[in-house]
């Protein structure tokens, strides 16, 4: 048994038996009220999850088990090429609550290494969309076409006991993750580029090796997908991702199947779609403007137009946040430290230094701070990957860490079917009236 999974046999029946006695002795104790506006409005900041991987505050931002992402990126171990921080290193921080040694790190590597070979029929599935299918698309189909691997669904069909539905649900998600980037370079090398996958280099670590299979061995791209696979990976339970994946797990169906229907949350352009809007916009800002590095401006005019217009300026605010992201500014840190003349990012940085000031004096936005959306596609643009309908795929292998470390949980837990009461209009105008 790896280090990792004998940590967790061991924290399992610990943590269980607290979640069970908060259960039993302070079950009636309210923790949240609902509003007519919160029911109608999307259950917005309504407290009725639990998801222990990750908490999101509105004026701290998000916290990994506790660490904010300057905290982790210095704690976290990482590559001896550089400096920021391994997703490996936070998979093991999410799973276990405590933070890893690098031998704990390079176990998960040979893990998922060791793990990675996709079956055949998972290409022939995807072969058979036409290339131009979206990749998010391919990337959902892709999750499914792997279901055939579940260890959870054989155990489950030969039967075993409740207590025992984290381990195979573990393997699944090492599994998973292990295969995800291989998965994921399949899709991009087959849509963009020549079809042809480079062989692993299973020496690298897990994002190093998965720049590697996408077509880049600049030293800098793996350090920016370290970067980038970590600050994506969770955002605590509520969002689309992790709460359809929690949904779709709770009716005991495998990772397989609740990963996939995460990521086709995922694709909306109201949640990690986001990013290629972002950039689409940003580009065709820079072309309006006439090419180059605007003045600040000719900045403030377009983005009045831009209000003034009905729209919105795509990477400004947050359901949650009430501050600037803080995956927004471990992105800004990395450009101003490796690319401060790269002229896209000049310009984002504009924008984030006049936009909150005319969203704030526009007056209807709550939160006129950049969020994570606002920067990453600049940053994979500069090293040359321009596709960008693929950068939701990168969010996806990066996210399932997080929500399959919570799917984890959820059946350590043993957590139930999710099943919320509805009402009708009518119900409320019932209430309204009393």
């Amino acid at each position: 048994m790896s280090m990792l999974k004998q940590k967790l046999a061991e924290k399992i029946p610990v943590f269980a038996s607290e979640v069970n006695d908060i259960r039993k002795n302070h079950g009636d104790k309210v923790i949240s009220e609902v509003t007519v506006s919160q029911a109608y409005g999307g259950m917005r900041s309504i407290k009725c999850m639990v998801t222990e991987t990750s908490a999101l505050d509105p004026n701290e931002g998000i916290r990994f088990r506790g660490y904010t992402i300057p905290d982790l990126q210095k704690a976290l171990p990482h590559a001896a090429e550089g400096a920021e921080p391994l997703p490996e290193g936070l998979f093991y921080l999410l799973l276990t609550g405590e933070l890893p040694t690098e031998e704990n790190v390079k176990e998960i590597s040979a893990e998922w290494a060791k793990r990675s070979k996709m079956p055949d029929h998972v290409t022939k599935v995807l072969d058979a969309m036409p290339k131009t299918t979206h990749p998010m698309t391919q990337f959902a189909a892709g999750i499914l076409a792997l279901q055939t691997e579940s260890i959870f669904a054989e155990k489950y069909r030969e039967g075993m006991s409740k207590n025992e539905y984290w381990d195979p649900t573990y393997e699944d998600t090492m599994n998973l993750l292990a295969r995800l980037p291989s998965l994921a370079a399949y899709i991009y090398r087959r849509s963009y580029k020549d079809g042809v996958v480079p062989a692993a280099k299973p020496e690298l670590d897990w994002a190093g090796n998965f720049a590697h299979m996408l077509g880049y061995d600049d030293k800098m791209f793996r350090e920016l997908m370290r970067l980038y696979l970590t600050i994506h990976a969770d955002h605590e339970g509520g969002n689309v991702s992790a709460h359809t994946t929690h949904l779709v797990g709770s009716a005991l169906s495998d990772a397989y199947y609740s990963l996939s229907a995460g990521m086709d949350g995922l694709a909306g352009p109201l949640h990690g779609l986001a990013n290629q809007e972002v950039l689409r916009w940003i580009i065709e800002l820079q072309q309006k403007l006439g090419g180059g590095v605007p003045s600040k401006d000719q900045i403030v005019k377009a983005l009045w137009d831009t209000l003034n217009s009905g729209q919105v300026v795509p990477g400004y605010g947050h359901a949650v946040l009430r501050k600037t992201d803080p995956r927004y500014m471990a992105q800004r840190e990395f450009a101003l430290k490796h690319l401060p003349k790269d002229e896209l990012f000049q310009v984002v940085s504009m924008i984030y230094e006049v936009a909150p000031d005319i969203l704030m004096e526009h007056g209807k936005a709550k939160n006129p701070w950049p969020n994570v959306d606002a920067h990453s596609g600049v940053l994979l643009v500069h090293y040359g990957m321009h596709e960008y309908d693929f950068y939701t795929v990168l969010f996806g292998v990066s996210r399932a860490m997080g929500v399959l470390a919570s799917l984890i949980w959820d059946r350590a837990l043993g957590l139930p079917l999710e099943r919320p009461k509805s009402v009708t209009t009518e119900y409320i105008k019932s209430v309204i009236n009393k």
